[in-house]
């Protein structure tokens, strides 16, 4: 089973690496500038390797936003994500978060209802 770190600051290659397998594009975001200003990030490692990685966002106050959540096709289906979420939440809250937010495509519904979140209702305004 993978162990979790928390706060772990992967190398570009590294984010990169899993970025590519996880999400099928050529490149990770730049998380450089993302993860100091985050509440809290979880890594998945096996043997040493970044397998799994998801990113606590926050507002700076009660408000936080679980993003990225991403774990490599070879290593799916082991509850490495459902770990990881519940890491998350877990910081979230002992960091002094009141609610956590997650934003999703359908076919996730039930994994994220599996960890707890409830639907809402929510708007969105694409910006690029």
């Amino acid at each position: 089973m993978p162990e979790l770190r928390i706060d772990p600051f992967p190398s570009p290659a590294e984010l990169t690496s899993l970025w590519s397998a996880a999400w099928n594009t050529p490149e990770a975001p730049d998380f450089s500038r993302v993860l100091p200003r985050s509440l809290a990030h979880i890594g998945a490692y096996h043997a040493n390797r970044l397998v799994g990685f998801v990113n606590v966002a926050w507002d700076g106050g009660i408000h936080a936003f679980l993003l990225d959540t991403s774990v490599h096709p070879d290593m799916r289906r082991q509850g490495i994500a459902t770990r990881m979420v519940r890491q998350a939440t877990s910081l979230a809250r002992e960091r002094g978060a009141a609610w956590l937010h997650v934003d999703f495509e359908p076919r996730l519904a039930g994994f994220y209802r599996a960890c707890g979140f409830r639907p809402t209702e929510a708007g969105l305004i694409e910006l690029a």
